[in-house]
């Protein structure tokens, strides 16, 4: 008799969450006041499938971490997982390395880790020993590589990602890219190209719609993994985007009812043909996320996976 497919594995599926569960927006104005922090994780769980883990992009959790991550959450719940930043071409501290590379990393005059092949494989192989955590519950989704705005093609080429692609080739891998010069005119074809080549997963977004290099256009659905499609929804506050200071300003938005019908329909086309679509709410201002995503759950019917029933009372 065949195994039948994994939860987060069903054809058609679209699951959908929030970037991150413990935004100070969510604590004060989502979750009921009674709950402790250490059951916050378990109520998400009841209203949603999924949910992508920000925390990761700056330290790698220890193992008793995640293994509470898993007791918390039931059976075909997923954790989507930023890689960490020393893969995103961001600048690292030493500090925000495990406490084992802290020690033999170099640095340069004003503070900043020194990237080298053999310091990325080393804390690739700690990061995927924890992730192995999930991956064993089957709770591990997908890896996403957010790369920093200074990853532009004027400075740098898409090959300079193939080393860290192929020792992920065993996991699926959406990239986010942060300058809009990879998908200007013939660049988006080539970028395309790339990704599909690689088997790695183009994060489309829903963002204002302005020209300026750290936004991507919104109107973009690209597919370039036969499994998975990927969309973070970052709200459409222009002025918030580029210029708030922090990420709840930054992302200050509130879906409205016709918005989300748009993403509905746009999450029905990225799950065509069998994918599998991971739809991220990232506009962390106040509950606004959680709210939005319950919202498109709704809107999408059946085509949504749905969470255990809540055991509390439903807040939507």
């Amino acid at each position: 008799m065949p195994e039948p497919p994994r939860p987060h594995q069903q054809t058609n599926t679209i699951l959908v969450g929030t970037a991150s569960w413990s935004d100070p927006g969510f604590i004060s104005r989502w979750y009921p006041r009674q709950l402790r922090p250490d059951e916050r994780l378990a109520w998400y769980a009841q209203h949603f499938q999924l949910v992508e883990v920000n925390s990761t992009f700056y330290s790698v959790p220890d193992t008793r971490t995640v293994e509470r991550w898993c007791a918390q959450t039931p059976d075909g719940f997923t954790f989507d997982v930023k890689l960490h930043q020393l893969f995103s071409f961001h600048s690292t501290t030493a500090k925000l390395l495990p406490p084992e590379l802290q020690r033999e990393a170099q640095v340069d005059d004003r503070g900043r880790v020194k990237r080298t092949p053999l310091l990325q494989k080393k804390l690739l192989r700690i990061f995927l020993g924890t992730m192995s955590i999930l991956r064993r519950e089957q709770k591990l989704g997908v890896l996403l590589l957010q790369l920093s705005p200074a990853f532009s093609p004027r400075k740098h080429d898409l090959s300079e990602l193939d080393d860290l692609l192929a020792q992920l080739a065993d996991y699926p891998v959406a990239v986010e890219l942060r300058n809009r010069g990879w998908v200007r005119g013939e660049q988006l074809r080539s970028t395309i190209d790339f990704l599909t080549q690689s088997n790695a997963i183009f994060v489309n977004v829903d963002a204002p719609s302005v020209e300026h290099f750290t936004i991507l256009p919104p109107d973009l659905n690209e597919l370039t993994n036969p499994q998975f499609a990927y969309l973070r929804l970052h709200g459409r506050n222009a002025e918030a985007y580029l210029k708030g200071k922090t990420v709840a300003q930054r992302f200050d938005y509130d879906y409205n009812d016709s918005e989300i019908q748009e993403i509905a329909s746009r999450a029905r086309n990225l799950a065509a043909d069998g994918r599998r679509a991971h739809i991220i709410f990232n506009n962390n201002n106040l509950d606004y996320a959680p709210r939005a995503a319950a919202r498109l759950r709704i809107a999408l019917g059946h085509m949504a996976a749905s969470p255990p029933r809540p055991q509390t009372l439903e807040l939507f």
